[in-house]
């Protein structure tokens, strides 16, 4: 079974739990039959008409790349539903677990004290207990509405020093803007990606660079995305690599000419030289690798990290290299590039790292899901990107354009 149709099949059996539960609703708040009938077939009504409209968002079809009156009223409250509902379904599970563990325990307490009733089995500890798990099941329903209204268009604009220790001295101040992960769609229009553009161009940047994803699925809008993009302005220029859903929308080529076109560069095993008054750092480029094969096809699999690229590192000057996945920063250290800049986690996206570290979905795939890394060799930032990729939703894990200052030291 694949993984896609293993998350069909639990999305299918929360759907038929959450029916159930509208069911028993409908039968305590409904006094006649005619009112039950009434409310059920208005709430499928709506249900299957929203996942009608939806359906392309299942079979990864291409989407609008401006925000429709049908993605704003059938769209967003479906993906909204779809994620807050499997979450709840989880942790009502989770307390429907605990109950029976509370039961089986209360009924060996009951066979070896002889009692009749324990504490556990009490009336208020019973109420206490419903009321805790209605608001626990309830949350995920409030987070995600944060998330959709809120988490996903909250910008942060983050600014850090990297120190590296060859870098020539004309360079020293040095500024390069990022962002990363743009995902175009109803949820990231146009307009919405000229208005980062003027923010990223605000904060001066020396230099701009774009780390892939500029698409997501086969048959979106890819000269949208780069006449958004094309506003962009740095005085040593804008630079670029591709991410995994360039490849799986089978868009590399005909982007990076897009992208060629506007005067954007996007490296794809390449490498370029940045120089003032004949001092330079080396500027490198690739496109995304995985040691593995996942997603609907297209990626690069590689038995080793930067494989190929070792030719394209300068022994004489400061190494940067543009690589959507951070997972290659192990090899990049190795291979002794001094910084590496990466996208692809989003940050997790919905990522409860004020609860715990460990809270954050791309930790099951990678260890480096946002912010600054260093390890002997080298330096690793992994920007949290500003688009949204599955349901347009950000907890804990805001959009981001990174600005760098190259400092010597």
């Amino acid at each position: 079974m694949s993984f896609i149709s293993i998350i069909e099949a639990i999305f299918a059996v929360t759907q038929l739990y959450w029916a159930w539960q509208a069911r028993r609703w409908i039968v305590k708040h409904m006094r006649t039959a005619r009112a039950r009938i009434l409310v059920g077939a208005g709430i499928a009504v709506l249900y299957f008409g929203m996942m009608a409209f939806n359906f392309h968002w299942f079979s990864m079809s291409p989407t609008p790349a401006r925000l429709t009156l049908g993605q704003a009223l059938l769209g967003a409250p479906f993906q909204w539903w779809a994620a807050s509902s499997v979450v709840g379904f989880l942790v009502a599970m989770l307390f429907a677990i605990a109950r029976l563990v509370a039961r089986i325990g209360s009924a060996i307490g009951q066979r070896l004290v002889a009692r009749k009733a324990t504490a556990l089995e009490s009336p208020g500890r019973r109420q206490f207990l419903a009321r805790t798990a209605t608001l626990a099941v309830g949350s995920p329903f409030v987070a995600g509405s944060y998330g959709l209204l809120w988490g996903r268009l909250n910008l942060e604009t983050t600014e850090k020093r990297i120190r590296l220790a060859r870098l020539p001295k004309a360079f020293d101040g040095f500024r390069i803007a990022q962002l990363s992960d743009i995902h175009i769609g109803p949820f990231m229009p146009e307009q919405e990606i000229r208005k980062y553009v003027a923010i990223a161009n605000a904060l001066k940047p020396d230099m701009t660079v774009l780390t892939g994803d500029f698409v997501t699925w086969v048959g979106d809008p890819q000269e949208a995305v780069v006449s958004a993009l094309s506003g962009l302005r740095a005085p040593f220029g804008v630079f670029g690599c591709l991410g995994n859903h360039d490849a799986w929308a089978k868009v590399e080529d005909s982007i990076t000419a897009l992208f060629r076109e506007i005067g954007f560069r996007i490296l794809r095993q390449e490498a370029v030289d940045i120089a003032i008054h004949g001092e330079a750092f080396h500027l490198m480029g690739i496109d995304f690798q995985s040691l593995r094969r996942f997603g609907p096809g297209g990626t690069r699999v590689v038995r080793r990290f930067l494989d190929g690229v070792e030719g394209l590192r300068s022994p004489d000057l400061v190494n940067i290299l543009l690589s959507h996945n951070p997972d290659t920063f192990d090899r990049a250290a190795e291979l002794g590039i001094e910084l590496s800049l990466a996208g692809h986690t989003h940050g997790g996206q919905v990522a409860l790292e004020f609860i715990s570290p460990e809270i954050a979905p791309s930790r099951l795939v990678t260890p480096y899901v946002s912010g600054w890394f260093e390890k002997p060799g080298g330096q690793l930032y992994v920007n949290r990107g500003i688009g949204t990729i599955g349901v347009p939703i950000r907890i804990g894990a805001p959009p981001e354009i990174t600005l760098f200052e190259l400092t010597r030291g």
